[in-house]
C-alpha cells in the first residue's frame, strides 16, 4: 500500500483540481480529503455518504443556570475574559474560551460542568472512482490535526480491508499542524505550486517541512506560463535542491469550465491540460512503484 499526498504551500495553486484528476486516473485506490478546514474534493467527486460520524475534541464549559448564583467567581479567575455577567446572567463566550476548566473548579455551587466539544463531522462515502473519506471542521474550531489523522486512519483501514494499493490524499495548504498530520508516514509528497512570488516562497517552506520528516518530494508547476521568469526560478531552485519537477501545466480556461460543471478536468476535455496531467500521473506511478 502506497500513500501519495498532494499538498501546497499556499491556497489556490490548483491542488484539489489535480487531486481530483489523479483520482480519475488511478486504479485500485481510496481517496482522502485532509483539508478539513475547507474540504472541497467532494465537490468534484460527488460522493454518496455511507457513514456519518461526529467529531469531538477538547472540552468546553456548560452552565446550569438553575444552580448558578451569578456570584462572579468564575469571571474573576478567567484569564481569557470569556465569562461575563450580562443582565444578571452568567454567559460564556466559547470563541474566547480555551477550555482550561478553572471556572468549573472554582464554582462554589458546581454550576459549571466541562463537556466534550462537538466541533465537526467526518464521512465515509462512495464515488464512481472509489471510496472517499473526508471531514468538515466547524467554524473557528481547533484540533484540525486530530481530525486529519482520523481521516487518514479510516482511509488506511479501507485500503487494507479491500486490498487497495493506493491512498490518494488531498492535503491542506500551509505548513501548520494539519499539514504535519497529513505528511507523517506518507510515501510521496507532491507539491503543487504556481509561478508567483508567494508561490515560490511557500513552496520553499513546505518542501523544507516535508524534507524534515524524510518524505520524498516532487513538484508540479501549475499555470507555469503566466510568468515564465518565476517558473524558471522554481526550476532552478528545485534543481539546486535535487527535487524532481514531474510536470508543468499551462494556464487554460478549460479548467474553469470543468470546475463550473463540477467534474475533474481529465473527464471534461481531452485537451493539452489533460495530457499534461496524465503525463504527471505516469511519473508519480514510476516514483512510488
Amino acid at each position: 500500500m502506497k500513500e501519495i499526498v498532494i499538498i501546497s504551500g499556499k491556497g489556490g495553486t490548483g491542488k484539489t483540481v489535480i487531486t481530483a484528476s489523479i483520482a480519475v486516473l488511478a486504479k485500485n485506490k481510496v481517496m482522502g480529503d485532509c483539508d478539513v478546514d475547507a474540504s472541497n474534493l467532494y465537490l468534484l467527486l460527488h460522493p454518496e455518504i455511507r457513514e456519518k460520524n461526529d467529531f469531538y475534541a477538547g472540552i468546553i464549559p456548560s452552565i446550569d443556570l438553575g444552580k448558578c448564583t451569578n456570584c462572579g467567581r468564575c469571571q474573576e479567575v478567567c484569564r481569557f475574559e470569556a465569562i461575563k455577567i450580562i443582565k444578571s446572567q452568567t454567559v460564556i463566550d466559547l470563541v474566547s474560551c480555551e477550555g482550561c476548566g478553572l471556572c468549573a473548579l472554582v464554582c462554589p455551587v458546581q454550576a459549571i460542568q466541562m463537556k466534550e466539544n462537538h466541533c465537526g463531522e467526518w464521512y465515509i462515502s462512495d464515488t464512481k472512482y472509489g471510496p472517499l473519506v473526508y471531514a468538515r471542521l466547524g467554524i473557528a474550531e481547533e484540533n484540525s490535526g486530530k481530525l486529519v489523522t482520523l481521516v487518514r486512519q479510516n482511509a488506511q483501514a479501507i485500503a487494507k480491508k479491500n486490498d487497495l494499493e493506493l491512498i490518494i490524499v488531498d492535503g491542506p495548504p500551509g505548513i501548520g499542524c494539519p499539514l504535519i498530520a497529513t505528511l507523517s508516514g506518507a510515501d510521496l509528497a507532491v507539491v503543487v505550486t504556481e509561478p508567483t512570488l508567494t508561490g515560490i516562497h511557500d513552496l520553499e517552506r513546505v518542501v523544507k517541512v516535508a524534507q524534515h520528516f524524510g518524505i520524498k518530494t516532487a513538484v508540479i508547476i501549475n499555470k507555469y506560463d503566466i510568468n515564465l521568469e518565476n517558473s524558471s526560478k522554481i526550476e532552478d531552485w528545485c534543481r539546486k535542491d535535487n527535487i524532481a519537477i514531474i510536470g508543468k501545466i499551462h494556464f487554460d480556461n478549460i479548467i474553469t469550465e470543468a470546475l463550473v460543471k463540477g467534474v475533474p478536468v481529465v473527464e471534461y476535455s481531452d485537451n493539452t491540460v489533460t495530457k499534461e496531467i496524465k503525463d504527471i500521473w505516469q511519473k508519480i506511478k514510476t516514483i512510488v512503484e
